[in-house]
């Protein structure tokens, strides 16, 4: 399982974010990378109003804001096999 956080340097939601996720992490093993949109164009122009997007196992699954519950979820859904659900607050 992998979760990518899209992200760019000296971006307090994205600092939240990844410290939510690792917590996550610390129960649940999964591969992490975090991405900082800065180096792609295409990222840069795909995501500079969206970050930190979190994407699980290529699924965008949170944007803005994520919760560990949330998180956790979705990554049993994943190791499941079941369909990656978007938390409900999110529209993309």
């Amino acid at each position: 399982m992998r979760v990518d956080i899209y992200s760019k340097p000296k971006c307090s939601l994205c600092d939240k974010a990844a410290d939510v996720v690792e917590s996550v992490r610390a129960r649940i093993p999964f591969e992490l990378r975090i991405i900082s949109i800065l180096e792609d164009p295409a990222l840069f122009a795909a995501w500079r109003y969206d970050i930190p997007v979190v994407v699980i196992n290529g699924v965008p699954t949170f944007k803005h804001h994520v919760e560990a519950s949330e998180l956790e979820a979705r990554l049993r859904e994943a190791e499941s096999g079941t369909a990656i659900a978007k938390s409900a607050a999110q529209d993309g």
